[in-house]
């Protein structure tokens, strides 16, 4: 509240003071502050006093809030004389009082009201006049300092209006006279504050000046600048408190390192703490009154500013720095004294907290508040043990001393919380007896457990809880002391603080221990045995203890049993041999690595693995038989981080899918009906975890119950000694009935305790398969040729089965591949120290037996028996000759199946074996005009050389029929990948016969063989229309008035076509001329593939040919020699014309029609023109129909060519001399 001093007419201030204090706050001014800090609205209220010269500021005085700030000169003088006898005067001396301390604020009110002018009436001068008067002595240059006040007792307009600008104006000089000092205040506190580092500075003294300034801010309502005037002499101090323990000290410092006396906590109940400010003003208050002071004013002004949960926070962080600021200045404090000031104090902040807080905000907002509960707990709990109220046998006599002088430094309850249950009260109450204390402790500890839970901060209030529990225990109470530390223990465990975790556990040991569980005990120990955080002789004693357990003599049936984890891990597992996989009987042994935890020799009465067994069914039932591992085959390594008692959550990796194929296949015929994937470890990935705890890691906090099972099948090993670190056991597994093993479990008995490992993953198995006897034949070298003797590799993989003397394979026998006998055949089995034995073969008409030696099972018998494939003498499938198909290299052979009879099997086993032909054998036929030859072409495709002997041709129906052979050699070498060709001449005495079946044979065998090595071979054909029908011949006549064909120049082509033989059986006349003469229709083409001639005119056309002997027909075609020199004669093609009424003999292909006018039909080959629909040549006149009209189905003329051999050309090789055209060149010289 500001201060506004009155002078002049009292009795006129005193009228008007309520009216005016009432109105000057009521309209809000804005205050526009320096160094460009945001305008702020404010309300201005004043106190108004009257006017004493000592109430001016002095020299030197920087006070703020002391002194007036506006000064007002009330009047109401309207007589001149009395203005110039009195008024007057007693202005000049205010005036000069003010000038005379600085003081420039001041204002001049003159009262206007009727009453004063009917008094005066004779003398009185216009209002106006008395103003002037007043401003021209008293305001020349500051007309505004004099306001006039009209009837300010009256209810009117005018009244209101005079009201309003005096408000207004006193508002406005108000205003500036106090911006322009709190400019001036400022300055001369940065001033101060600036001077602290010299000698002579004191704290307390800044300190007074800057929290005026404070109040200020707090008298106008600017509660965040009061707040942030408290906040920088906080942080002025502590940077002090901090500089002194560095080494940097400053000598104002001392009153605040005197040793503490009073330790009352704060007091949050006043607005200001007067005790303590005056204590501050004087130097004389201690680190804490200072502290609790500060606090105090921040607490009231966060309040005012309803920051409540700021209030708590802040006050956790005094606390703690309190505590520290007091060992850095080394201040003497008794023991017990600050946990006595930082108990009350937490509870004085809470109850202050729930005096402007109602219970929902404060259940809602606990999160602020349970900091302080939990400090408040745990210095109450060093007070209890410092006073002796937590031990068992109660306070001594020494305790009760500390704690009178507790109480003693608390002093006398404060007459704010006399009528309370305040923490003066709470604090007396819990240090005056054991059960008071128990009460009070308990009931702090709950209220933080329950609101850490409430806010989901488990971890803390764990923490409180392991607190309490360390209670229980010096109360002896352990049960409920494990309850809590095996909370707190879970905390450390996911958080992964080891040291916390071993301490904890020896708790749990202790507890356990206490309670005479025997099995927690031994579990807990075995974890502290291994725990490398321990001295080993701590975990020497803890191990210690598990040996004198198992040595005890017990009853087998109640055997501890603990997890494994805590006592050895399983590093790696490998199979020998490393396939993991043998036959029903074999040795297999399981080699198992473990790292022992243990800090001594361990001796071990049974280490065993428990395995699963499932039978195998082939795959018929769901089950692969080679279930794939997620390691190298033979070798599982176990991830030490993921102990196999404790699986994995989901804070870490947890355990990899173990899948498994299933297929469901039908019972009747095994056919594979659907597929699918199943999880074989869903038992550890679908896992339930405590929502409000950690999972377990693999540090197991309380490892899992392990069971063991029961009636399952063992690997053991007896007696065996662990020492510190890796330790390898062997197994020799069970290897007896087919079917998948696998190892579940793992046991160690010592004595009366087990350690079981539940779980092993990844999945650890094995397979123990029954094979079937397996018979296989195949060559000993490829490929197998026919004609020749090959060795056959016979291996027989007995399985389970086990052959006996005098069992024999009984092999049919077929007419194409017989076994060649032998008396050196032998047969070896696969182990070394059976050697090998000689077969006994015996054959008969249609069975081969082959007596097998005595060989036992998962053995291998090979041997071998020589066959030989007999090339049957087949024909070629095409019955023209110089046609040959293509095939692979070698012309594939199938011999008919053998079946070979077992002793193991009710059912024969059909064997084939693909031979090879080693010739590729093709056909023709050559003609010189009615002269027939015949030729045989044989082609090695094998690698091996041959020698040819014998070589024949016969024909098989016309004994008149001479084939003379033209062969010269009698034997012929045929190498590898060559061919020999062998030549006939055809002589008939009557008529060539129209069809001949011709039988080629020939001897071969191996070069450098003997005569008796020889084999035959046989290839049969089929000619068909072997007869010359027509004869072709040419003649090219050079131009006119020339002896030879020149190039450029027409030339004339005769083409003569002659009949040589009558007609054939099956050759019909297609129709009859005039003369009763049958005649045939005939086509010609003439074309030059090789563009030496040009066919001008007409190329091709048709000819009807008598069908008699020696009948001839003459074509003449203009040809030019496009070339000089010896040019072969143009190709000339005769083919069949075959008219729409004779029948189809091969379905036309509708595809190979030629359409295109350009190309010649002897352009395309023999066989493409077979299946021609249509020809349109260049230059013909005759149209055999389209390829849609045959598609469709209509009979069209067609063309047929004649057979090889039919139609012989005379002129097929000639050639003909073309001179090069005439050439004269003129040449023109100009000599000079």
């Amino acid at each position: 509240m500001f201060s506004l001093s009155g002078a002049g007419d009292q009795g006129l201030f005193t009228s008007l003071y309520t009216s005016l204090a009432q109105q000057l706050p009521r309209e809000p001014m804005e205050w526009r502050r320096t160094y460009g800090r945001a305008p702020k609205m404010i309300h201005l209220e004043a106190n108004f006093v009257q006017f004493k010269e000592e109430l001016l500021p002095k020299e030197g005085n920087k006070a703020l809030l002391t002194f007036p700030f506006l000064h007002i000169y009330w009047t109401d003088c309207c007589d001149t004389e009395m203005y110039k006898t009195s008024v007057k005067e007693e202005m000049m001396r205010w005036q000069s009082s003010l000038r005379t301390h600085g003081s420039a604020d001041w204002v001049i009110i003159v009262v206007e009201t009727n009453d004063t002018k009917k008094k005066n009436k004779t003398n009185i001068l216009p209002r106006s006049s008395i103003v002037d008067k007043i401003r021209s002595d008293f305001c020349n240059k500051q007309n505004d300092r004099c306001v006039v006040l009209s009837d300010p007792l009256k209810d009117s307009s005018r009244s209101q209006e005079s009201w309003n600008a005096l408000l207004l104006k006193l508002r406005t000089l108000l205003l500036m006279s106090f911006t322009k000092n709190l400019g001036r205040f400022e300055d001369d506190m940065r001033t101060l504050r600036e001077k602290r580092t010299q000698p002579g500075w004191s704290f307390c003294e800044y300190f007074m000046v800057q929290e005026e300034l404070a109040f200020v801010f707090e008298m106008l309502q600017q509660f965040e600048d009061a707040l942030v005037q408290y906040d920088e002499l906080d942080a002025l101090f502590t940077q002090y408190v901090l500089n002194f323990g560095a080494g940097d000290t400053a000598n104002w410092l001392g009153s605040f390192c005197a040793p503490v006396r009073s330790w009352s906590g704060l007091l949050l109940r006043r607005p200001i703490d007067m005790e303590k400010r005056e204590g501050i003003q004087r130097g004389e208050a201690s680190l804490l009154d200072l502290r609790s002071y500060l606090f105090s004013r921040q607490c009231t002004l966060l309040i005012f500013l309803q920051r409540p949960w700021e209030v708590t926070q802040r006050a956790l962080e005094l606390l703690h720095n309190c505590v520290q600021e007091l060992r850095l200045l080394e201040v003497s404090v008794l023991e017990g004294a600050l946990d006595c000031w930082v108990f009350l104090s937490c509870l004085e902040v809470l109850h202050r907290i729930e005096g402007c807080c109602d219970q929902a905000q404060l259940a809602a907002n606990c999160s602020h508040t349970v900091g302080l509960w939990a400090y408040a707990t745990d210095k109450l709990k060093s007070l209890g043990e410092h006073c002796g109220l937590v031990s068992e046998k109660g306070p001594t006599s020494e305790d009760l001393n500390r704690t009178v002088d507790l109480l003693a430094g608390l002093g006398d309850e404060r007459p704010e919380t006399s009528n309370l249950q305040s923490p003066y009260k709470k604090l007396k109450e819990a240090l005056s007896s054991v059960e008071a204390f128990e009460r009070h402790y308990l009931e702090l500890s709950h209220a933080a457990m329950e609101m850490y839970r409430a806010i989901g901060r488990m971890r803390s209030a764990r923490l409180v809880g392991k607190s309490l529990a360390e209670f229980y225990m010096r109360k002896g109470d352990p049960e409920r002391a494990e309850t809590l530390l095996q909370e707190a223990l879970k905390s450390y465990v996911s958080e992964g603080w080891s040291l916390p975790v071993t301490h904890t556990r020896k708790q749990i040991a202790e507890c356990q221990k206490l309670l005479g569980r025997t099995e927690d005990y031994l579990q807990t120990s075995a974890l502290l045995a291994g725990d490398v955080n321990l001295t080993t002789e701590e975990r020497k004693h803890f191990c210690q203890e598990i040996l004198t357990f198992a040595a005890k003599s017990g009853e087998p049936s109640h055997k501890v049993t603990l997890s494994m984890s805590v006592f050895a891990q399983l590093t790696r597992l490998q199979f020998h041999p490393a396939t993991a996989s043998v036959h029903s009987g074999a040795n297999l042994r399981v080699e198992l690595t473990l790292r022992c935890l243990m800090p001594m020799s361990v001796r071990i009465e049974q280490v065993a693995a428990i395995i699963h067994f499932d039978v195998d069914h082939g795959g018929t039932h769901g089950r692969s038989k080679g279930a794939q591992r997620q390691t190298s085959p033979g070798t599982v390594e176990f991830n030490q981080d993921k102990s196999s008692a404790c699986p994995p959550s989901s804070s870490f990796t947890g355990p990899s899918l173990e899948l498994d194929e299933i297929h469901d296949r039908s019972p009747s015929d095994n056919s594979l009906n659907s597929a699918g994937v199943v999880c074989k470890n869903t038992h550890l990935l679908l896992r339930r975890h405590d929502s409000n705890s950690p999972p377990n890691t693999s540090n197991c906090v309380s490892p899992p119950a392990v069971a063991m099972k029961e009636g399952a099948q063992m690997l053991k090993v007896q007696d065996v000694t662990l020492e510190p670190g890796i330790n390898s056991i062997i197994f020799t597994a069970p290897s007896e009935q087919p079917g998948t093993y696998t190892l579940r479990q793992l046991c160690a008995t010592v004595g009366q305790v087990q350690f079981v490992l539940p779980h092993m993953y990844p999945s650890v198995q094995y397979e123990v398969y029954s094979q079937e006897p397996q018979l296989t034949v195949e060559p000993l070298a490829e490929p197998l040729l026919a004609g020749l003797p090959q060795i056959v590799k016979f291996t027989l993989l007995t399985g389970h089965y086990t052959v006996k003397k005098g069992v024999a394979l009984q092999l049919s026998n077929t007419d194409t591949m017989p076994i060649l006998p032998s008396t050196s055949c032998t047969a070896r089995i696969s182990n070394p120290a059976a050697g090998e034995s000689v077969l006994s073969i015996q054959s008969s008409e249609k069975v081969t037996s082959i007596s097998l030696p005595p060989t036992p099972p998962y053995h291998t018998l090979e041997f071998q028996l020589e066959v030989l494939c007999i090339i049957p003498s087949g024909s070629d499938r095409y019955s023209h000759p110089d046609t040959y198909h293509q095939p692979d290299q070698y012309s594939l052979f199938a011999c008919p199946q053998m079946s070979i009879d077992c002793p193991w099997s009710i059912y024969s086993t059909l064997l084939a074996l693909t031979f090879y032909i080693p010739f590729k054998t093709k056909h023709s036929l050559l003609s010189a005009g009615n002269r027939k030859y015949m030729q045989v072409c044989v082609q090695n495709v094998s690698d091996v050389t041959f020698m040819l002997a014998e070589v024949k041709l016969t024909e098989k129906q016309h004994a008149s029929l001479e084939l003379q052979s033209l062969n010269t050699k009698t034997q012929q070498l045929l190498c590898s990948k060559h061919s020999v060709f062998c030549l006939w001449e055809v002589r008939w005495k009557d008529d060539l016969p129209s069809c001949l079946q011709c039988v080629f044979s020939a001897n071969f065998s191996p070069l450098n063989q003997e005569i008796s090595a020889f084999k035959p071979f046989h290839y049969q054909f089929q000619l068909e229309r072997v007869t010359t029908l027509y004869s072709v011949r040419a003649e090219i006549l050079p131009p006119a008035g020339e002896q030879h064909c020149r190039s450029g120049f027409l030339c004339g082509l005769e083409v003569c076509i002659t009949r040589l033989s009558e007609p054939t059986e099956g050759e019909m006349a297609e129709e009859t001329d005039t003369d009763g003469l049958k005649t045939t229709k005939l086509m010609y083409e003439v074309a030059d593939s090789s563009s030496n001639w040009a066919v001008c005119g007409k190329s091709s056309g048709m000819v009807s040919m008598p069908m008699r002997a020696n009948a001839t027909h003459k074509v003449q075609i203009e040809v030019m020699p496009l070339f000089a020199g010896h040019l072969p004669f143009p190709k000339i093609k005769v083919l069949k014309y075959l008219p729409h009424t004779a029948a189809v003999a091969i379905q036309p292909d509708p595809d190979s029609c030629v359409e295109n006018d350009s190309l010649s039909l002897l352009d395309k080959t023999l066989d493409d023109q077979a299946d021609t629909a249509s020809i349109r040549s260049r230059g013909s006149v005759h149209s055999v129909g389209s390829g849609d009209q045959q598609q469709r189905g209509v009979a069209m003329p067609r063309l047929e060519p004649f057979s090889p051999g039919q139609v012989f050309n005379n002129s097929h090789a000639r050639q003909v001399l073309v001179l090069p055209a005439t050439d004269d060149h003129i040449m023109e010289v100009n000599a000079t």
